[in-house]
């Protein structure tokens, strides 16, 4: 493990944002540029940003903000010190938390470790799996791990099947106002395993319907008993959960099923998940284990298998590529305790973060409650958000793990060969949409920008039954990401 405290300088050509004339002005909201707005070239016509926030009448608050990079001055804003629902754009400020404390080379690693001799191919002892929060640990990869059991020479465990996840804490789900079957809200532990997923699948019969519940990946799909499914017979919940003996419950309404279909449902039990399928793996390699044990405490060891993660820069890439919430929340509580703190919560990870973010990048009134943006009590302002990617624009480190942004037309269509790059992450809830990165011309002026958009008294008055989708959040969505792509061409057009 590395520690790279001191990654992002707080020296900074931040002249404009942090110090100088702009400084003045950042004790009241900054409604307008504080520089002259370039005139657009002849036969342009540019809408100024009050006309496109007419135009997309769009319910809730907006705000805004654009820097320099190159000088750090202001160039455009609207309402940049309101604190707004950062959603996933928050896996922005998690990247860099855990680069700063974990390093870009880190890596998670999965052991099994043994508590006594081999001898004859009989292990004499327990076999322990250990967990070191790997968030990207798959079946596949524990299908290796049982293989490389059997290529040390076991075939027989005469001890215990144990399993450890104590690296990090447990967490029953990651926001628990989120609805039970949202495969993107599931427990966390040390121990994870396909985003702590199962695969629901099913298909009509003559008899009603064929169900499976499997641990799903590439080269093994093992069937699993940590969760359950029964098809019912009823209108509304299309599902329920419940916890029963150590096992997830689930129910469907059969009238939503339809002829056939699956999707990922979340574990509320990953370590204990990730146990029952290595056992079921290791069989398939001829070693038959016990019943999966949680190890107390502490034994004598020595390891015979293990499995490295990817580095951590191919982690948050991916991370931020596909919005994986476990990901984040799991590099979020590793870079915390890698700087020195216990947490037992997510919310007291984020706790840590916001202070790093206070301290590290002058965002005193920026708020965490997890890592991944999934809670809605988070709160961050664009103008603190783009002071923290302009200071981590020198470092290099962030913006390469961004995702490419096709600009686009005012219809909606991306506009090709355009000579403005994008990298930028998204951030979707519920009446709730961000945007954040860069923008620039390769070679030319780069600019680092935030916009938030929130209804946050229309995302109040959701039904639970209508959280998967709420009436009226579609259309507003398209609204809020119209207008993102409005400000990004008005500002390509203008600035770059």
């Amino acid at each position: 493990m590395t520690n790279s405290g001191n990654s992002f300088s707080r020296r900074l050509f931040l002249g404009g944002l942090l110090a100088g004339p702009a400084s003045a002005a950042l004790g009241a909201p900054l409604e307008r540029s504080l520089v002259p707005r370039p005139r657009p070239q002849q036969g342009d016509h540019i809408a100024d940003a009050a006309q496109l926030l007419e135009r997309a009448g769009l319910s809730g608050k907006v705000a805004f903000a654009i820097a320099d990079l190159g000088t750090g001055a202001l160039l455009e804003t609207h309402r940049p010190e309101l604190g707004l629902p950062p959603a996933s754009v928050a896996k922005s400020v998690t990247a860099l938390y855990a680069l700063d404390a974990l390093g870009p080379e880190y890596r998670f690693t999965t052991r099994l470790i043994a508590t006594g001799p081999i001898a004859g191919g009989r292990l004499e002892g327990d076999l322990v799996l250990v967990g070191g929060g790997d968030p990207t640990l798959d079946t596949d990869q524990l299908g290796d791990l049982a293989a490389q059991l059997r290529a040390n020479g076991v075939v027989e465990v005469a001890g215990r099947f144990l399993y450890h996840a104590g690296a990090l804490p447990m967490v029953p789900a990651i926001d628990p106002d989120q609805p039970p079957q949202v495969g993107y809200n599931p427990a966390l532990s040390g121990l994870n395993l396909n985003f702590n997923r199962v695969h629901f699948e099913w298909r009509r019969a003559s008899d009603g319907y064929a169900v499976t519940m499997d641990a799903r990946a590439r080269r093994h799909s093992p069937a699993v008993g940590v969760a359950r499914m029964l098809v019912v017979d009823r209108t509304t919940p299309v599902y329920t959960y419940a916890s029963k003996g150590g096992i997830d419950e689930w129910t469907v309404a059969r009238g939503a099923l339809g002829a056939e279909g699956a999707r990922w449902l979340p574990v509320r039990r990953p370590a204990l998940y990730c146990a029952e399928v290595f056992q079921t793996l290791a069989r398939a390699q001829g070693i038959a284990l016990g019943a999966p044990e949680v190890l107390k405490g502490s034994a004598e060891a020595f390891q015979i298998g293990r499995i490295d993660s990817a580095p951590l820069s191919e982690i948050l890439h991916d991370m931020l590529k596909y919005s994986t919430n476990v990901t984040a929340e799991v590099v979020g509580l590793a870079a915390t305790i890698a700087r020195g703190g216990q947490p037992q919560s997510l919310a007291q990870s984020g706790q840590a973060m916001t202070e790093w973010m206070a301290s590290r990048m002058g965002a005193p009134k920026a708020r965490f409650v997890d890592h991944s943006g999934l809670g809605e009590a988070s709160r961050l302002s664009p103008l603190d958000l783009v002071r923290t990617l302009a200071i981590a624009a020198p470092e290099g480190q962030l913006r390469p793990l961004l995702k490419e942004v096709p600009l686009r037309d005012g219809s909606g269509r991306p506009l090709p060969e355009h000579p403005v790059e994008v990298v930028a992450k998204t951030g979707t809830l519920n009446f709730v949409s961000a945007l954040a990165g860069y923008i620039g011309r390769p070679g030319g002026r780069q600019m680092a920008f935030a916009i938030f958009s929130a209804d946050e008294e229309r995302r109040a008055r959701i039904r639970p039954e209508e959280m998967e989708r709420p009436p009226g959040g579609r259309a507003w969505l398209t609204r809020a990401r119209m207008l993102q792509h409005d400000l990004l061409r008005r500002w390509a057009g203008t600035y770059a």
